[in-house]
Order: C-alpha cells, then structure tokens, then sequence
C-alpha cells in the first residue's frame, strides 16, 4: 500500500538492509534475543529514566521463538 511520509527520517545505524517502497513481505534473515531492565532499551534526544527496583525476568520455555531457515 503506498503511503506518504510528511516528516523527516532518522537513520542513525543500519546493519542489514534497509528497504523503501512496496514489497510483498519483509521476512528476517536472523533473529536475536536481549534482556534489558527497566529504563535499559530507551533511546532518544532528551531521556530521563527513574528506577528505583529493577528485575528481569529471563525464563524463556520455549525452544523457537522465529524459524528462519527458509528466508532466504
């Protein structure tokens, strides 16, 4: 579905492709798992992050989470 973009993009790191336009699907070449605590992923110009107690859970029972094997 074409769309149009009425503010600016920022960009600030690619590792991988970066496509524009009209696809029919966009399927991962790889995945990957991170734990952060409270306030540990934020980004931006202006953060200000307050965390007094902070716990991540990190139990994960299942075996695949997203199969790429056959994106390619």
């Amino acid at each position: 579905m074409p769309s149009v973009i009425l503010s600016p993009i920022r960009i600030t790191s690619v590792s991988g492709t970066v496509t524009f336009g009209d696809v029919i699907q966009i399927s991962p070449k790889s995945t990957s798992k991170s734990y952060s605590g409270s306030g540990g992923g934020n980004t931006g110009d202006f953060l200000q992050t307050n965390s007094l107690i902070s716990n991540t859970n990190t139990s994960d029972p299942d075996v695949l989470d997203s199969l790429t094997a056959l994106n390619n």
